[in-house]
């Protein structure tokens, strides 16, 4: 089969393409990619809106590998969010960190959100959230994030060391406080296409983990919000 090198954000990949090089895209609108040209490699897929044609290639021809995902007629339904990332992500997944920070509890409380992926740089959200409780600016945060993501068609990780937050949201655990908040967070899940929850070690040294607690903190030190691109 057919492969044609493509630009995928800052990467070099190859796509797969019929006979009048035209991308081969699923129902999804969705083509398989490899990241080189050769036998054996592992078979990722990207938005065809995301891929743009390299100057001057030409297609070439190799049997890749296995695929690192699914096939969409394997993927679980709308909906249905799971627990845990795969090997190797998408090469167009969205990476939201999150983190819900508490003086006291209840105290005080912010949140901290970092997306990747979607759009350029990195966007950072800081949120002061007055009096709450820790389990409830663990959720909020996660909630930011969904609703800050632009894109929901796409593969979309959320990584939060909430193991509360995560269990209600994956393991069907009965909500017995912060009913509407889950609820809530429930509902909007359902709009995305391929969602996974990722539970990460608190201060544990993880970069965007401690930039998200650092956001969170921050949001109640000064008492204030910010959304910025960096």
């Amino acid at each position: 089969m057919p492969w044609l090198r493509h630009r995928l954000r800052d990467a070099d990949v190859w796509a797969r393409v019929d006979a009048s090089a035209a991308l081969v895209k699923d129902a999804d609108g969705r083509v398989e990619i490899v990241y080189k040209p050769a036998g054996g490699a592992r078979v990722y897929r990207a938005g065809a809106r995301n891929l743009q044609p390299a100057p001057g290639s030409e297609p070439v021809e190799f049997e890749p590998g296995e695929s690192a995902e699914p096939r969409p007629s394997e993927a679980r339904p709308t909906g249905a969010p799971r627990r845990g990332a795969p090997a190797a992500a998408p090469a167009d997944a969205i990476h939201v960190w999150t983190d819900g920070a508490c003086s006291g509890n209840p105290g005080r409380a912010g949140l901290g959100v970092v997306i990747v992926g979607d759009g350029p740089g990195h966007r950072e959200i800081s949120e002061y959230l007055g009096e709450a409780t820790n389990n409830i600016a663990e959720l909020t945060a996660i909630l930011r994030g969904l609703e800050a993501v632009t894109d929901r068609t796409r593969p979309v990780f959320v990584y939060s060391d909430s193991a509360y937050s995560i269990g209600l949201l994956t393991q069907s655990w009965k909500a017995k406080k912060n009913v509407e908040l889950v609820e809530q967070l429930r509902a909007l899940t359902r709009s995305f296409r391929d969602l996974h929850f990722v539970k990460v070690a608190a201060h544990s040294g993880i970069s965007l983990n401690e930039r998200v607690d650092q956001l969170a903190v921050g949001a109640i030190s000064h008492r204030s919000s910010t959304d910025r691109r960096v």
